[in-house]
């Protein structure tokens, strides 16, 4: 991108203050959860794993609820307009491209698939098990815990493309998504309409429910 390009682009206020929360929530759990599971320290494991689900579902319900760049609605489009993305012909909007929205997509629904695992997942001897591995056989609790290592690989393999696509922004196309994603401000190359932001009440209520939910998770729903 030339100099003059690079001075046309125009900011527009995109990432509203839980969506970032949420997305640097989610990096430092993942990267929590990786040290804490290979150094063998399942206390801290299991604790950061029940914030990460606190995490995901407030991310769920703000998703359904939240600012409009936030919405599963506004960013998750079809085929054909992830064809029309690459081709270079899309209609730029702020907030994820289609092929970013994929890549949401793709870490949330992983994320939630291995935070559920690891729920119901039981170690060799019994002793360090999710909340919920009472409500399964203790092979079930095995095949889970399995599946938990296995799901999280795979969920590093995307981590590594997102964290491609973010270099690609950086070094090619001379633009910081980390950045965008600290002060909630990105560079278009046009004027495009901002972030329509959800009310506080919205907010209050989603971290109540995720609260309410996580915590009745750790109890196993042992009122």
């Amino acid at each position: 991108m030339s100099d003059d390009a690079a001075q046309s682009r125009v900011p527009v206020r995109t990432w509203d203050i839980p969506t970032r929360l949420v997305h640097w929530g989610i990096v430092l759990g993942v990267a929590g959860s990786w040290w804490t599971g290979e150094s063998g320290n399942l206390e801290w494991h299991r604790w950061i794993g029940y914030g990460l689900l606190g995490v995901v579902i407030f991310r769920v319900y703000w998703g359904f609820f939240g600012s409009s760049t936030a919405r599963f609605s506004n960013f998750l489009r079809g085929p054909g307009t992830v064809r029309a993305y690459l081709r270079g012909s899309w209609d730029i909007v702020a907030g994820h491209n289609p092929l970013g929205a994929l890549s949401v997509l793709a870490l949330l629904f992983l994320l939630g698939l291995q935070i559920g695992l690891g729920l119901f997942a039981v170690d060799v001897d019994g002793i360090e098990s999710g909340p919920l591995s009472s409500f399964v056989s203790f092979d079930t609790g095995r095949a889970a815990a399995h599946w938990h290592e296995t799901v999280f690989n795979v969920l590093m393999v995307v981590v590594i493309v997102h964290i491609a696509a973010i270099l690609y922004y950086r070094f090619i196309k001379k633009e910081s998504l980390v950045a965008a994603m600290f002060h909630g401000t990105r560079d278009y190359p046009r004027e495009v309409p901002a972030l329509q932001p959800a009310s506080r009440l919205r907010f209050v209520i989603g971290v109540v429910i995720a609260a309410a939910i996580t915590w009745a998770v750790t109890r196993a729903f042992d009122f």
